[in-house]
């Protein structure tokens, strides 16, 4: 069938993007550790975003964003300062964080996750030329209406099915355990590298 190639491509390369470490897979998996209804949530925020990145790439308005300069840089800035006050938040758990009891971030976290997580991934300038570029190379224009759909669809699918199967796997009760009994090192850890990566995304031309 027309276009299964091109979208067994896509989906693959979705896939490949979604699994690759960075701040989205931090979040989740700091979260998750912490509680897993707040890992569940912040998963669908960023999922969530990506599909929106992905239906605008589709309709063309990402290519124009990361074309205009100023509101690609205003939005690579708001990106980076998200991802440094989540480390700050996790740093300041590592610091002020009880090692008893249920996990203090997790009260931190639950409130508001999916709304954190939605602002997270919508302020990755990087999705407007990851799709951008993947969909104008991959998706031919001409392409009929359904592939586009398709390509949203899958999308949706892959971001949702990775993210929460992190958040799933990082909020079982073994691998929590192991979190109560190392939650300061974790979330220092954490913080460290999810405000490391705002400052990279701050400075980077």
């Amino acid at each position: 069938m027309a276009f299964i190639p091109e979208l067994a491509m896509l989906g693959t390369v979705l896939l490949l993007g979604c699994i690759s470490p960075g701040p989205d897979f931090v979040a989740v998996t700091s979260h998750a550790l912490a509680d897993r209804r707040s890992g569940v949530k912040i998963a669908c925020g960023i999922a969530t975003a990506i599909t929106i990145w992905a239906a605008l790439s589709v309709a063309g308005l990402a290519f124009v964003l990361s074309r205009v300069a100023f509101v690609y840089e205003a939005v690579r800035l708001a990106g980076a300062a998200f991802l440094v006050y989540l480390g700050i938040k996790l740093l300041w758990s590592a610091r002020h964080g009880a090692t008893d009891g249920p996990p203090r971030l997790a009260a931190a976290t639950t409130q508001g996750s999916f709304r954190r997580g939605f602002v997270l991934g919508l302020f990755n300038p990087k999705s407007a030329v990851f799709f951008s570029s993947l969909f104008a190379t991959l998706l031919p224009a001409d392409a009929p209406v359904w592939v586009f759909a398709a390509t949203i669809a899958l999308a949706a699918v892959t971001a949702f099915g990775w993210f929460l199967a992190v958040a799933f796997l990082f909020s079982v009760g073994r691998i929590q355990s192991l979190y109560r009994r190392a939650r300061r090192v974790i979330d220092a850890t954490m913080g460290v590298v999810l405000a490391a990566l705002g400052l990279r995304l701050a400075f980077e031309r």
